[in-house]
Formats: structure tokens, C-alpha cells, sequence
């Protein structure tokens, strides 16, 4: 796999440039976490990673034989501040009856810890519904599991957001098709806003498009309103005319406008947007009609009304898919995403001014 630095394990690029106007900017450092060697079956896919408020790490993935077998898992596993070790991955949920899918791993503002992940009660993914647990002491230990959401074809792949208004917003999506290589036009996008005083989930509009939408990646603007960008629907022929579809709202997520093309190629791949601490936002994407590579990095400074930089944070053959990118503590923003037939998990550790580089 080609990357804009090393990609052996913890490798650490120490070289040094100058970014604009004169600040330092870091080369991207790189992290192999795991590959086949672990032994939690070869899969490991798709991962999702959160910072803690002790400023530990804490990874969770979707690991098993393969992305339809039975015996499968979500596994988590934890770097603590300071070292550069991961924890052996422990299984933190589970069904013996069914197949379990995407992970979400989230810290909310009052220290909760939260795992949303996806059950499939038939062969296809059509036929998912979503759970939760939720950690007390630091994703420690983990709560029994509840059904969030029990409507057929319902499944989970980006982070919450929490809006101004302290309520969290929970990007979930509809797969329709019935199809282990496809999704159907009737596919969309739509989230749970959980309201944060009184502790309760309410369902939102659709993001409906022509081609179907799934897993959209939301941010919050200056001026309130929301945009989400979504992957598209379909196959995974090799076609010229898929577009990550994008699509706003104007009530806090209740209601949203059709979904359409934006700018952004789409490979029928999954994506993350992400507000930094700046003001500025960042999407995550391959930039690809039709391959899971490169992985790049896409910078608007306006408020979404422009996109002018792009950074490929991987190039090759190692098929780079399903990134969750967070900014931590420290300002740095970390990336996570698999490759290798989904088998590897990897890490990628970002400074913000080497983003503002090479505008393309």
C-alpha cells in the first residue's frame, strides 16, 4: 500500500516542512493496528475510533470470517495515552443467532461512551436492525444490549454529531434491495436526534435521491443549518457517474432537501465530513467513480461553498475504505480506515496546516 509516509506499524514520519505562512506542518504519520494476525477471524470491517476523555484511544471493528458469515462480532481494543500498544481486541458484542455489522464508537459530552452497531436477521443487509450499549467508566465494561431501532433494512456507520443546541444528531440509513451487491433506489439516508435533557430518540426525515443514499456524514454550519453528504446507491460496476449526493436542512435535521450530485466522485464507497475546531471542514472520500482509492482529503474554508484543496492521503492498490476521521484534544485529526480486502485497520495521524498545503 502506497501512503504519503511510511505505513510499517506506529511508523512515525519525523520529516519537517513549512506550511503557509510559515507554520510547521507534520508530515501524516501512519499506524498498521491490525491485520490478518489477530485472532478474531481475517475481517476486520469497517473500524471506527473515538478519543476519550482520559485521552486514551478506544477502536472498535467489525470482525469475523467474513462480511456474511454467522459467528462474527464487534471487537473493541484501546491505546492508551501516552503508549503506543493497542490492547489484544475483545469481543463487546455479539449475537449467537445472528451476524452483526458496522460499529460506531462515540463519546458524548457528559462522559458517556456509546456503541451503535448493526444486526442482520437475514441474508442480506436489507433486513438489519440497530442496537446500542452504552459504557459508564470509559468503555471499561458495557451495558446489555437495546434495540434503538427495530424498523427492517436499518443500519448504522457514522458518528454522532451534537448541535448547538446540546441535542445529538445520529446519522443512520435504509438499505432497500434485498441484494448482497447492491442497494436499491428506494435507499436514504435519515438520522435520530436524541434529546439531551430528556433523554429520548426521535426519527427525522429522509435524504431521498434518485439512485438511493446510505450513510450520510452531517455537519452544522455557522448559520445552523445542516449538510449532509451521502454515498450513493447502486453497484459496483465499473461505471463513470457516481457522485457522493449531498443534501441540507434548515430545522435542526427534522427535514431535509432532496439529495443531489455534488462535485465529488463516489465508487459506492462510504465518506465522513467533519467540522474542525477552525471552522473549516473536511471530507473524507475516495476520489473514484468506480475504486476504493486513492483516499483523499478535501478542505473547504466557506462554509461549504467551495472546495479548493485536496490532499490524497493514500494512493495504490490497497483498497481504502469506510474512513472516520475526529479532531482530538491536541488539535491533530486521526483518520481510520481499512484496506487490503478488508483484513487491515489502519490509522493515520493528520496536522491540520499540512491540509492548507498544495491547493488543487
Amino acid at each position: 500500500m502506497k501512503t504519503r509516509a511510511t505505513s510499517m506499524p506506529i511508523a512515525m514520519a519525523a520529516a519537517l516542512i513549512f506550511g503557509p505562512f510559515g507554520v510547521r506542518a507534520e508530515e501524516p504519520r501512519f499506524e498498521r493496528i491490525f491485520g490478518p494476525e489477530v485472532k478474531t477471524g481475517p475481517y476486520k470491517h469497517p473500524a471506527c475510533m473515538t478519543e476519550l476523555s482520559n485521552g486514551d484511544l478506544y477502536l472498535v471493528y467489525y470482525g469475523g470470517d467474513g462480511e456474511y458469515a454467522v459467528d462474527t462480532g464487534v471487537f473493541g481494543s484501546r491505546r492508551v495515552k501516552g503508549t503506543r500498544e493497542w490492547s489484544p481486541p475483545e469481543r463487546i458484542a455479539h449475537d449467537p443467532f445472528r451476524s452483526v455489522g458496522n460499529g460506531v464508537v462515540w463519546e458524548a459530552p457528559d462522559g458517556v461512551v456509546w456503541l451503535f452497531y448493526v444486526v442482520r436477521y437475514g441474508e442480506t443487509w436489507s433486513t438489519s436492525r440497530v442496537q446500542v450499549k452504552v459504557s459508564r467508566d470509559g468503555a471499561k465494561s458495557w451495558s446489555d444490549a437495546s434495540v434503538l431501532v427495530q424498523d427492517e433494512g436499518t443500519l448504522v456507520r457514522n458518528r454522532p454529531i451534537v448541535l448547538r443546541d446540546g441535542d445529538y444528531l445520529l446519522p443512520l440509513y435504509h438499505e432497500g434491495g434485498y441484494d448482497t451487491e447492491a442497494t436499491g433506489p428506494d435507499s436514504y439516508s435519515f438520522f435520530l436526534r436524541y434529546a439531551a435533557r430528556e433523554k429520548t430518540w426521535k426519527k427525522t426525515g429522509a435524504i431521498r435521491s434518485p439512485k438511493g443514499n446510505i450513510q450520510p456524514a452531517p455537519v452544522e454550519l455557522a448559520d445552523g443549518r445542516l449538510v449532509a453528504y451521502c454515498r450513493r446507491g447502486g453497484d459496483y460496476k465499473p461505471d463513470t457517474i457516481g457522485y457522493i449526493v449531498r443534501s441540507e436542512s434548515r430545522d435542526g435535521g427534522l427535514t431535509w432537501t432532496e439529495g443531489v450530485d455534488s462535485a465529488f466522485p463516489n465508487p459506492n464507497a462510504a465518506v465522513d465530513l467533519l467540522r474542525l475546531r477552525s471552522g473549516k471542514l473536511l471530507l473524507v472520500y475516495n476520489h473514484s467513480m468506480n475504486r476504493r482509492t486513492p483516499l483523499s482529503l478535501a478542505v473547504s474554508s466557506d462554509e461549504d461553498r467551495s472546495w479548493p484543496i485536496r490532499r490524497d492521503l493514500c494512493t495504490g492498490d490497497g483498497d481504502y475504505g469506510y474512513p472516520i476521521a475526529f479532531q482530538s484534544a491536541d488539535g491533530r485529526v486521526h483518520v481510520v480506515y481499512t484496506s487490503d480486502r478488508r483484513m487491515v485497520v489502519n490509522h493515520a495521524i493528520i496536522d491540520e496546516p499540512w491540509l492548507m498545503e498544495s491547493p488543487r
